[in-house]
């Protein structure tokens, strides 16, 4: 892995974290991951960091037994990730105008799409919700079963006592074409395909 892919690798996951936080602390809504995440944690009472790592070994190892092997960014993604989310967590606060509350969910979902499709695009491998849906494209192409993950992950945390709101629904039903089609506008990032662990020049197919 070229040092060039590494810091791309290292700096789309800081990105992609402080998206997360961003969507958190809007309190609107965020990505099914982090409601699931969120709602562990309230249950159970543990910092977000831990339940994320656990969380996100089991989800890998699902991959792995679909077929989808890990690599160095499965390590990183939810190490990074998850310091970042908890840090973004400790130094926002939820504005208390719904119009910056707003334009936080935006902005942060806006960072979470460039976090994904750069860390993805580093050929590195991928962290636990993307590997979980690359590993079922084939057959579900990834754009929709990165959508259903999410939904997936998002009625779960809500049942567990985690906020879920428009942001979740944005999430849900953008995250995974806007994914796939920043890696196909931005070629420097490469492509969801990556899912095997190898850079990939080409595009995704639909």
């Amino acid at each position: 892995m070229s040092p060039a892919r590494l810091v791309q690798l290292v700096v789309a996951c800081v990105i992609l974290g402080v998206g997360v936080g961003m969507m958190l602390r809007a309190a609107l809504g965020s990505d099914g991951f982090s409601t699931f995440v969120n709602g562990l944690s309230l249950t159970m009472d543990v910092p977000f960091f831990w339940v994320n790592l656990v969380v996100s070994v089991v989800l890998v190892a699902l991959a792995w037994w679909r077929g989808l092997p890990p690599g160095v960014g499965t390590a990183v993604q939810p190490l990074v990730v998850g310091f970042t989310v908890s840090l973004m967590l400790s130094v926002l606060d939820t504005p208390s105008s719904i119009v910056v509350r707003a334009a936080l969910l935006v902005t942060g979902f806006l960072v979470v799409i460039g976090g994904v499709a750069g860390y993805l695009g580093s050929g590195a491998g991928a962290g636990p919700m993307e590997a979980t849906a690359l590993a079922f494209d084939p057959p579900v192409p990834f754009r929709w079963s990165y959508s259903a993950v999410q939904c997936t992950g998002a009625l779960v945390g809500w049942l567990l006592g985690a906020a879920i709101g428009v942001g979740t629904i944005l999430v849900i039903v953008l995250a995974g074409p806007a994914v796939d089609l920043l890696a196909r506008r931005v070629p420097a990032l490469g492509t969801p395909a990556s899912r095997r662990v190898a850079p990939v020049s080409g595009a995704l197919e639909i």
